[in-house]
């Protein structure tokens, strides 16, 4: 399937991603599934050393159980391409854009998301036939950012993604960001309610 149906069938729609980064099995099983029982479907687990390999295989197998999608993120090279491949990673994301990853994620038949964050970037990525991009650091491009590039690029669907909590995701689903990703929030009572409430009620934000 190509990567933009993909995306277009399972991330359209859910405002929310979770990022689970430098979590032990256990705390990501735990943090996996109060991300789904408060609705938000889709949960990235970034592999950058074995402690998130296997956070990624237990969260895959979680998510089997319920049925729930679960990506493999900071995936820099084949090689790690192929490692959430044999785990059962139903996606890739990367930091960057690199040509050698999006082709591997293609031939291991996983939807790529690449991280862009100049016009230049996109421009590639678009050559390669991605239309879902993770816009990062979202903190720092800001929501002005994403307003911007819509102008140029109206067909591509960004996830905003770095230094996002629920104090600031509304500004960058209003600007134009489908998909925002937080991670520390999980962990925080007082937002806990809060992402209920923008889960259910997702900002008007083209």
């Amino acid at each position: 399937m190509a990567q933009s149906t993909w995306f277009d069938q399972h991330l359209l729609g859910c405002p929310i991603m979770a990022i689970l980064r430098n979590f032990s099995v256990e705390e990501s099983l735990e943090l996996s599934h109060r991300a789904w029982d408060l609705g938000i479907e889709h949960v990235e687990v970034p592999i950058q050393n074995q402690q998130g390999l296997d956070a990624l295989a237990a969260v895959v197998e979680a998510g089997n159980s319920r049925g729930k999608y679960v990506g493999a993120g900071t995936v820099d090279s084949s090689e790690k391409v192929f490692q959430a491949q044999e785990i059962g990673a139903a996606y890739t994301v990367a930091p960057g854009l690199d040509d050698d990853v999006v082709e591997a994620s293609s031939r291991a038949d996983l939807p790529h998301l690449p991280g862009v964050a100049t016009a230049s970037e996109i421009q590639r990525a678009l050559g390669h036939g991605l239309t879902w991009m993770k816009a990062f650091p979202a903190h720092t491009l800001g929501p002005a950012w994403f307003t911007a590039m819509r102008g140029p690029f109206p067909q591509v669907n960004f996830v905003a993604t770095g230094g996002l909590d629920t104090t600031n995701v509304e500004a960058y689903l209003n600007a134009g960001a489908k998909v925002t990703a937080v991670g520390s929030a999980l962990q925080q009572e007082d937002q806990i309610s809060r992402l209920s409430q923008l889960i259910t009620a997702p900002s008007d934000g083209a």
